[in-house]
């Protein structure tokens, strides 16, 4: 957990930019700076001073960059001579605590037993994050392991960093797991966007119950290079933003729509990422069919009920199809969590191997 320090002495420019950046957007904040009202260096320290102040309670940030400042007054400078690499030119962001980052920060999926280790080389998708501009602020906390080490490990909590709480009603509400860290920074603007993972939920839960909004991309069209695996069939990366609109601007960056060159996707015959901020359309849902399985709603109280048939309600007036019911195949169905264990650790193994520190493997699956 980070520590709090003193509320700082704020002029009336500093608090107006304080209550400003609560509200902003990527783009909001792209057009200021562009504008020569805002740098990235004050726009990075309104976030750290947010942190500062706020993190105390919620806990999602688990390390901050050390170098952020002095990367934001490089893209500042940057942008001054050549201009903007891209809408994300400045733009501080978090990221999920399994994903490497060849700097000062550490990765460790919130386990103590790789609290000093360090990467000795960007994931796929930090590099397409740093070629785009963004600067990586620090690392969210999360549940550790991604909650495969340990069967009754509360989500969002991590030996590491302790536990996530979530901003709307801390120790009270449900954060989610395990990209916890990430949506609750975001849900509490402590930062413009921030980067989870998912296996299973752990990117649309948090979201879900931080209000934020989250994609989870189709497996493979992010790369997983470069981050600590929980089931690699299944592990995936992606955006949680406080907007769709950011949300789409940070998806098309880890895919590397905003990178002049992407080697690594050429050589495996992947075609250039979409920017996908060309699809919001706000008559999207016109035809588009939705299906409601009503099996799974009697979990539900009817509060929350009450919200998800509004939800369906507005679908249905801004042109979807609903299908009401729907059946799926899966429910009853038995499984058996045996394969996943597996393959985690079969996962785990290979990145432990390749790891810079190699004693961390001789001790933990030796």
């Amino acid at each position: 957990m980070l520590e709090s320090s003193p509320k700082p002495d704020l002029n009336d420019e500093q608090l107006h930019w304080q209550e400003w950046v609560i509200e902003a957007d990527i783009t909001a904040i792209q057009t200021e700076m562009a504008r020569g009202t805002l740098t990235s260096v004050q726009l990075v320290q309104l976030y750290l001073d947010r942190i500062s102040r706020f993190d105390i309670v919620i806990n999602s940030v688990l390390e901050l960059n050390p170098d952020a400042l002095e990367i934001a007054a490089g893209l500042d400078r940057e942008r001054l001579v050549s201009g903007a690499r891209s809408i994300l030119h400045g733009i501080p962001l978090l990221v999920k605590d399994n994903i490497d980052t060849a700097d000062k920060l550490h990765t460790s999926a919130g386990s103590i037993a790789l609290a000093e280790s360090t990467a000795a080389s960007d994931a796929v998708l930090i590099r397409h994050l740093r070629d785009a501009g963004a600067i990586i602020l620090g690392k969210s906390n999360m549940t550790e392991w991604a909650n495969f080490m340990a069967p009754g490990m509360w989500a969002g909590y991590s030996s590491r960093g302790g536990l996530v709480l979530n901003p709307y009603g801390p120790g009270e509400l449900f954060v989610g797991g395990s990209s916890s860290g990430s949506a609750a920074s975001v849900a509490a603007n402590l930062v413009a966007a921030a980067i989870g993972t998912e296996t299973s939920g752990s990117i649309i839960g948090p979201a879900s119950q931080n209000s934020v909004v989250g994609i989870k991309p189709t497996a493979g069209l992010v790369s997983t290079a470069g981050i600590i695996p929980g089931i690699g069939t299944q592990d995936t990366a992606g955006p949680l933003a406080r907007t769709v609109s950011d949300a789409a601007i940070l998806l098309g960056a880890v895919t590397g729509a905003y990178t002049q060159e992407q080697p690594d996707q050429k050589a495996a015959g992947i075609p250039s990422a979409p920017d996908y901020t060309a699809y919001l359309d706000p008559r999207g849902l016109q035809d588009v069919r939705i299906g409601i399985p009503r099996a799974v709603y009697h979990e539900l109280d009817k509060n929350v009920l009450a919200i998800m048939e509004e939800a369906i309600r507005l679908l249905k007036d801004n042109g979807a199809i609903i299908v009401d019911p729907v059946e799926l195949p899966c429910l009853g169905a038995e499984w058996s969590p045996v394969m996943l264990q597996y393959e985690f650790k079969r996962g785990l193994d290979r990145y432990l191997a390749d790891s810079p520190i190699p004693y961390l493997y001789i001790t933990l699956v030796s």
